[in-house]
This record gives structure tokens, sequence and C-alpha cells, in this order.
């Protein structure tokens, strides 16, 4: 028989660690999300990050598409892929590991017994919050996304010629020697104020489908 002290103790472990463990769960989700996000968008951002650096070089998206197919192949569509993953992992998985930090933090503030007691705009509260710890994460490897996806434009309009296809690491590399570290963070401002209401919004969002989604459930059985 086993003795009832041996049962207890994994559930006495899962209370003591239970923030460490939510922690975890929220950082395995924002890795997996980040990843989906990049596989399935990366081409669009491409498009739109050459676009809007360089929009007198294209009529139209549809155009700038077809060009970047035709003269570099998928391998274009798809440049800046691994600074790109590592943002939106980093980002999603700070992003998603801080919000249920804010959420306790809010949840002790407003004197509440459960993060479950908090309202959509508390919630949303607590994604501010957390949106200003993940924007440290995004903004240098976005700095080096965007300046991989924009290669080919950029070194057609050099003056020194034409400039060999260099990774991201060898970028990352000529930043610092060039710029100092202080050149990766350059636009972290802009970047705090575009990601505060973003993640508000999508945390409201999240809570209310979770919600939808346990009481579908809930239906069901």
């Amino acid at each position: 028989m086993v003795a009832p002290e041996s049962l207890s103790a994994p559930k006495r472990f899962i209370k003591t660690y239970q923030h460490y463990i939510n922690a975890g769960i929220d950082l395995t989700a924002g890795s997996a999300g980040g990843a989906a996000c990049v596989f399935v968008g990366q081409p669009l951002d491409t498009i739109k990050v050459k676009m809007q650096t360089f929009p007198h070089l294209y009529q139209n998206s549809l155009i700038c598409f077809k060009e970047t197919l035709f003269k570099e192949g998928f391998r274009g569509l798809y440049a800046g892929t691994v600074p790109a993953l590592v943002a939106n992992i980093a980002e999603n998985s700070v992003l998603f590991c801080a919000y249920g930090v804010c959420q306790n933090a809010v949840k002790f503030l407003l004197r509440k017994e459960n993060v479950l007691d908090l309202n959509p705009l508390e919630n949303a509260t607590a994604g501010f919050f957390a949106a200003f710890f993940s924007s440290f994460s995004l903004c240098p490897t976005e700095l080096v996304k965007c300046r991989l996806q924009a290669m080919r434009e950029t070194s057609a309009q050099d003056t020194a010629g034409k400039r060999p296809h260099i990774g991201p690491w060898v970028l990352t590399k000529e930043i610092f020697k060039s710029e100092g570290f202080r050149a990766l963070y350059k636009g972290l401002g802009p970047t705090v104020l575009r990601t505060f209401p973003a993640s508000g919004a999508l945390f409201v969002a999240f809570e209310y489908t979770k919600q939808f989604l346990n009481f579908g459930l809930s239906c069901i059985s």
C-alpha cells in the first residue's frame, strides 16, 4: 500500500512552485506561438518592410512580391527569418511570462483573491506593463531583421558597390562595430508605444477567448 504522505508530496510540490510552473507554461506557449507566427507571416512582413523603406521602387505590394520572388526566390521572401524567429519567440515568451507576473501584481494591488477575478480593463493593464518588458527583447532583433529584409535594395543604392549577402550574426557584429551597442535599441520608444495598446487589446481578447472556450467545454460536459 502507498503511504498517504507519498501521494500528497506531488501536490505540495505543485502548490509550492505554482508561480514558477505557470511562468514556464506561459514561456512555452509564447515561444510556440511566436515561432508559428514567423513561419506563416514572414513573407508578408518582408513585403511590408520593403514597401515602407523603398516606396519609390515598387508601385504596390503585388509588384514588390513578384519582383522579390523573381530576383531573390523564396529565400528573399524569408530574409531575416532567423532574427524574426528570435524576436517573436523572445517577445512572446517574455510577454506571456511577464503577463502572468503583472496579473498577480494587479491582483495584489487591487486586493483580489484570484487573477480570474480581474475584469477586462484590469487584464489590459497587466498587458500594458507586460509589453514594456517584451519591447526590450524585440527592439534589437527587429532592427537586424528589417536590415536583412531590405539588404538587396540597400546594396543597389550603395555607391561603394554591391555588398555580398551576409547573415544575421555578421550583420549584428557590423552594427556593433560601426554604430555601437546603443544602435540596437534605436526606436525603442516607438516600439514601446506600439506594443502598449496592442498587448492590452491582445490580452483582453485572450481572456475573453479563454472564457468562451471554457464555457463551451462546460456546456458539452
